[in-house]
C-alpha cells in the first residue's frame, strides 16, 4: 500500500500578503498573542514577517572575535503571516484588509471600519 504525500508549499511561488513593512499588527497566536507590534520586515518566499520586540529567542553565544563577550542573546524569530492581523487605526481592533479604487488610485482599506490605510 502506497502512502498519500501531502501537498506542501511550491517554494518559487511567494504568499500573498496585503501587509507591508511598517504595519501596526496585532499577534493572534503564539507567547505573544494580544500584543501590539511592527512589522520589521516581511519575507514573502517563506511566509513569514519579523515583528520589533516580539517573539524573541534566547541564543547562546560563542566569544569570537566580532563578539568578545558571547552569552546569551534575545534574537528575533519570524511568525507565520497567517497568525498576524492589521490593527485598524479606528476601532483598535485586528482587521482584514482590502483593496479599493479611489480617484484613480488603489488604496488598502480596513474590513471592519472601511478606513483608509496609508
Amino acid at each position: 500500500m502506497q502512502t498519500r504525500k501531502f501537498k506542501q508549499h511550491d517554494p518559487k511561488t511567494e504568499f500573498k500578503s496585503k501587509l507591508r513593512k511598517g504595519d501596526e499588527v496585532v499577534v493572534l497566536a503564539g507567547k505573544s498573542k494580544g500584543e501590539v507590534a511592527k512589522i520589521e520586515t516581511l519575507d514573502k518566499k517563506r511566509g513569514r514577517v519579523f515583528l520589533s520586540g516580539k517573539n524573541l529567542n534566547k541564543r547562546h553565544q560563542k566569544p569570537s572575535m566580532n563578539n568578545q563577550d558571547g552569552g546569551i542573546v534575545d534574537v528575533p524569530m519570524p511568525i507565520h503571516i497567517s497568525k498576524v492581523a492589521l490593527l485598524d487605526a479606528k476601532t483598535k481592533k485586528p482587521t482584514r484588509l482590502g483593496y479599493k479604487v479611489e480617484g484613480g488610485l488603489k488604496v488598502r482599506v480596513a474590513k471592519k471600519s472601511g478606513a483608509v490605510v496609508e
